[in-house]
């Protein structure tokens, strides 16, 4: 049983997130309830969404930096079609369609034009949080209707429209990667050439999963708008890194080909986690970074010790083994 939570990274994770939740519990009474549960997930629905975005792409041994930016564009494009009287719907709408449109722009550099998916995005990241600021001329969007707030606002068991939307696209990357098209996902990752000889649109898997990322990263986007009710200037910045830490934490390989969906899930968790730990313990805002960065830290060098670990054990447990079937052959050899 230890062994295989110790070569599981999620079920590794998954204890130390809950051990953390204790912990905390103890200290500050009244932390652990649904209500506490409730904070997690709501705070977690940025981050969540961006995750659910880039988490593709890494399968496919690509990296997209530029989520922030487009989360940012996003909720610009949200927020000046609203003031500008357009309904909730079509403004959303526009604000999917505009993070779309920027995910297909890296999917076409990465994908057909074949430029390394760090330095396309990294273009891009720039390309898009100056529009944004030019669209804004550098100002915050204010003001905004009473309709979207209402999406970040609990509505239905304690979840808000967001949580449900939420929620149903890590349902639906799930399902996705569980089925026939998910594998290609996993083989392009993997093995580029493999995929290749099998006969995969390897150049059109990897175009859809930066489409996949801009609607993720949009979606975000909306979120972020409707919790806060309105769109600093720099919206959605440095949230991209903090995704692909909680995706790394959460077992996803950035070589490629290997990570899942309760990974990204227990990842994002983990993070939203310590930050409202801190909020009840009365730390600073300011020591989250800190605080947050050491825990990673702390749990991959735990991690990958225990692995050392038992790979060695692993080694020892097999030359042993083969020592024993050799053994008999030599004793043979001595008598004759």
């Amino acid at each position: 049983m230890l062994d295989r939570i110790a070569r599981d990274r999620v079920a590794t994770l998954f204890i130390v997130t809950v051990l953390v939740l204790l912990a905390v519990g103890a200290a500050a009474p009244g932390f652990l309830s649904v209500r506490t549960a409730g904070i997690i997930w709501s705070n977690g629905l940025v981050l969540m969404l961006v995750a659910l975005g880039i988490f593709p792409v890494i399968l496919t041994r690509n990296i997209d930096v530029s989520g922030g930016s487009v989360l940012g564009l996003s909720a610009v494009t949200l927020g000046l079609t609203l003031n500008q009287g357009l309904p909730l719907p079509l403004a959303s709408a526009a604000a999917v369609g505009t993070g779309i449109l920027a995910g297909a722009l890296s999917g076409l550099l990465v994908a057909v034009l074949r430029v390394p998916s760090i330095v396309a995005t990294l273009g891009t990241l720039g390309l898009f949080r100056g529009v944004m600021l030019i669209a804004t001329g550098g100002e915050w969007i204010e003001d905004l209707p009473e309709d979207l707030k209402a999406l970040g606002a609990k509505s239905f068991a304690g979840l808000s429209v967001m949580g449900m939307v939420t929620a149903a696209a890590i349902v639906a990357v799930w399902l996705f990667l569980r089925s026939r098209r998910g594998g290609w996902v996993f083989v392009t990752g993997d093995n580029r050439a493999a995929a290749h000889h099998l006969g995969l649109p390897v150049k059109w898997i990897e175009f859809l999963v930066f489409v996949w990322g801009g609607a993720m990263y949009a979606l975000a986007g909306i979120a972020f708008a409707a919790q806060i009710g309105f769109v600093p200037n720099q919206a959605g910045s440095g949230i991209e890194l903090r995704a692909i830490a909680a995706l790394v934490l959460g077992g996803v390989s950035l070589l490629g080909g290997v990570g899942t969906v309760a990974g990204v899930v227990i990842g994002v968790i983990f993070f939203t986690s310590i930050d409202t730990s801190l909020v009840f313990l009365r730390i600073p805002a300011y020591w989250n970074d800190l605080i947050g960065g050491a825990m990673l830290l702390a749990v991959l060098l735990i991690d990958g010790r225990l692995r050392i670990a038992l790979e060695a054990r692993d080694r020892a447990a097999r030359y042993r083994r083969s020592s024993h079937r050799i053994s008999p052959a030599r004793d043979l050899e001595d008598a004759a």
